[in-house]
């Protein structure tokens, strides 16, 4: 492995040190902690290392995400600090990674998916009730084009208003003025961070679908250092690797990204994988929403199929211990939605939607 560091104990025993690189945030450093204590238990020998720094994202607290245009506004100086052997790996939230990521790194492991819906967090003033029964013209914090979008299309009542900062910061930000009735934030993250009492409604797909990767942890490696990537591979999940795998397909295809909305649900279920995906106007009002299948079953696959070539990767992922024809069945299945949605005017809806928000 290069960059390779070793410790030596007070009984000359050399440990070996593996430097995983987070952003600074709780939330972050709670991802990060929980993939450290699994790969600790599994390596008690190894000396696991935190290295934690801010990324442009979290920097740029002024300015919705969709308007920044920067496609890895939360990985870049991680990735510089993995690239210059400043650490060994990363941990990131999936859906922060870019479904093409630069030449030398892959996502070595994705691991079991968290709940992936949007969660409604009330002001305390509305404890209690649902977005429904939010008065007229209530404003909801949401820094997402994606959520905006659905949610005016459902809640026609309500008014959107972009908020930015970490958790914490969106939480203080609600509770402490009266700018926002509610915010729309992930599930996932306010359940890591202990969180779930504030949780007052569960959006599900016929409300908002999420974002691809949503409620998924990622961990960043070189791809040239297959020690690692060997080392993290047994944290994959197999259904939450597909159905991941399937999402970015889709995205990448629609040539999506967080300036415009794209929206998904998916699940695994009986060897298939069920996946829908749609694309929005700003407003919500011009939609386009398909569901296809596939099978991802192991019978008939011979031994060949099953061996994952590491120097493989599928949308920026290198899952070892996952089939190989499992995975081409995702990507496919993500390339085929799209094509079907493009083929129903999906670019040109979102195409009006990049120019609206560029024009903002």
């Amino acid at each position: 492995m290069s960059g390779k560091t070793n410790l030596q104990d007070g009984d000359g025993k050399v440990s070996r040190v593996i430097r995983v690189g987070t952003r600074k945030s709780q939330l972050a450093r709670i991802q990060t902690d929980s993939i450290v204590e699994k790969l600790k238990g599994l390596h008690p020998d190894v000396n696991f290392e935190i290295v934690a720094m801010s990324t442009t994202g979290d920097k740029i607290l002024d300015t919705a995400l969709s308007k920044i245009g920067e496609k890895s506004l939360f990985t870049k100086e991680l990735e510089n600090a993995l690239e210059k052997n400043e650490v060994d790996l990363v941990v990131h939230s999936l859906k922060d990674l870019p479904t093409v990521l630069p030449v030398g790194f892959t996502i070595g492991a994705v691991l079991k998916r968290e709940n992936p819906h949007d969660a409604v967090v009330l002001h305390p003033k509305n404890k209690g009730k649902r977005l429904d029964a939010l008065v007229n013209k209530s404003v909801i914090g949401t820094s997402s084009l994606r959520r905006a979008a659905q949610l005016k299309r459902r809640f026609p009542h309500l008014e959107f208003k972009d908020i930015r900062g970490n958790l914490n910061t969106r939480l203080k930000k609600l509770d402490e003025k009266d700018d926002f009735s509610a915010i729309v934030l992930a599930a996932a993250g306010l359940r890591r961070m202990g969180w779930e009492n504030r949780i007052s409604q569960i959006l599900g797909p016929e409300d908002c679908m999420y974002a691809v990767g949503q409620g998924a942890l990622a961990v960043e490696v070189r791809a040239r250092d297959r020690d690692i990537l060997e080392m993290v591979s047994v944290l994959n999940d197999s259904d939450t690797v597909l159905s991941c795998i399937a999402e970015r397909a889709f995205l990448k295809h629609l040539e999506g990204g967080c300036s415009v909305p794209v929206a998904v649900y998916t699940e695994v279920k009986n060897s298939q994988v069920y996946m829908t995906g749609a694309v929005f106007s700003l407003d919500g009002s011009d939609s386009l929403k398909e569901t296809m299948q596939t099978s991802i079953s192991s019978d008939n696959q011979t031994e060949e199929q099953e061996k994952v070539d590491e120097k493989v990767q599928r949308v920026g992922i290198t899952a070892l211990k996952v089939s190989g024809a499992a995975q081409d069945a995702a990507v496919k299945l993500g390339v085929d939605l799209g094509n079907l949605l493009l083929s129903k005017g999906a670019k040109e809806i979102l195409t009006v939607a990049r120019q609206l928000n560029d024009a903002r």
